[in-house]
């Protein structure tokens, strides 16, 4: 039975970086938008991979939290 998330080296091999940040930003630039960082780098858990893999989790990303300036007026 395979780990229920990526080990580092495997993370490496997916992404072709040893940087948590970089192995982050190609992850979600190829749609593994629950990729996240945690205490000792990326994690990314195989059921997520192996849906986006299969096109059974099609979520471009989740919606991204706009602030609210109406409050501001122009100078």
């Amino acid at each position: 039975m395979s780990d229920i998330i990526f080990s580092k080296d495997e993370l490496i091999t997916l992404t072709g970086y040893k940087v948590p940040s970089m192995q982050l930003e190609v992850l979600h630039r190829r749609g593994f938008y629950r990729a996240c960082m945690g205490r000792n780098g990326v994690v990314l858990t195989r059921a997520h991979f192996e849906a986006v893999e299969h096109g059974q989790d099609s979520v471009s990303a989740p919606p991204r939290k706009v602030a609210n300036l109406s409050h501001l007026r122009p100078a």
